[in-house]
């Protein structure tokens, strides 16, 4: 690991992440990693602001001259009425989890959107013609319809347990800017959906720990996926999930949501710092040996 041992003075530039909680965040180990690499006078540092201080706090980073800032729980919704500008991904998506600070006036940006497809790109797949399946219809599964469609997605299929917030799930793309189709299904339609899933996403917390046995799906369902189907779980922890060690014994290509952590956060550091290439793999590697594991 990149050992994060350099001297703070009044030039080095302030990044930051800001949730409620933030103590968890991966985002400083990885972020700093990365700029120790490059050798930049920046740090990147937790910022714990309650819902209640969003607005002040927003203001007060910009006062003190941060230079961007990540966002997480429980701000990604909350803090587009406070930005200037909100591209129209985020705009569509409707969460912000990267903002900039553009001509003293900050833009938000959804970098988890990429951050999702970035992996997916490895593998020489005919998107145009692949089914999709989501597990899960909340705030990740956005980011992941607009990544699908992104790909290109011949069908996108939303799976979930309440009728109601499917189908609000559904309206709220209707007039969306990105032109997403999709159809949305209670899940005990999924004995009919997995046999043409090319790639199938699980986007609920269910395998997380310190739940590490439970899987969103039965072995009996995962066994249906077709052959080099991509099973993608955004869950990292545990690593693999249940889900992804169920998908890999049937066969499938299993990616984890480390992945996608890494490669969001690579996107957000490109809009930040004045370096064009982001050490992704010192990024990765920092994760792996922090979570205890093998390289």
């Amino acid at each position: 690991m990149t050992n994060f041992n350099r001297m703070i003075t009044g030039k080095t530039k302030l990044l930051g992440v800001i949730g409620h909680p933030v103590e968890h965040s991966l985002s400083p180990k990885m972020h700093n990693a990365a700029i120790t690499h490059l050798g930049l006078d920046y740090v990147y540092l937790p910022f714990p602001i309650e819902p209640e201080n969003l607005e002040v706090a927003v203001a007060g980073l910009a006062a003190i001259g941060v230079v961007g800032f990540s966002v997480t729980i429980p701000h990604k919704q909350a803090i587009l009425p406070l930005l200037a500008e909100v591209d129209p991904i985020a705009r569509a998506v409707g969460a912000v989890n990267t903002v900039t600070l553009k001509n003293n006036q900050w833009v938000g940006t959804n970098t988890d959107v990429e951050g999702f497809v970035c992996p997916l790109r490895k593998y020489d797949r005919n998107w145009e013609e692949s089914v999709v399946v989501i597990l899960g219809n909340g705030g990740a599964a956005r980011a992941v319809v607009a990544g699908c469609k992104q790909l290109g997605c011949k069908e996108i299929h939303i799976v979930g347990r309440n009728p109601a917030k499917l189908q609000l799930f559904a309206e709220s793309w209707v007039d969306s800017p990105l032109e997403v189709k999709l159809q949305v299904h209670e899940w005990s339609a999924l004995p009919s959906l997995i046999p043409s899933a090319n790639l199938l996403v699980n986007t609920t917390p269910v395998g997380m720990y310190p739940k590490v046995e439970e899987s969103p799906l039965s072995i009996e369902l995962v066994s249906q996926l077709p052959q080099n189907a991509i099973a993608y779980d955004l869950i990292y922890t545990p690593n693999p999930s249940k889900f992804l060690q169920i998908a890999q014994n049937q066969g499938a290509t299993k990616i984890d949501g480390l992945e996608m952590l890494v490669q969001q956060g690579a996107i957000a550091l490109q809009s930040w710092l004045p370096e064009e290439t982001i050490p992704v793999d010192i990024m990765q590697h920092t994760l792996r040996e922090h979570l205890g594991w093998a390289s």
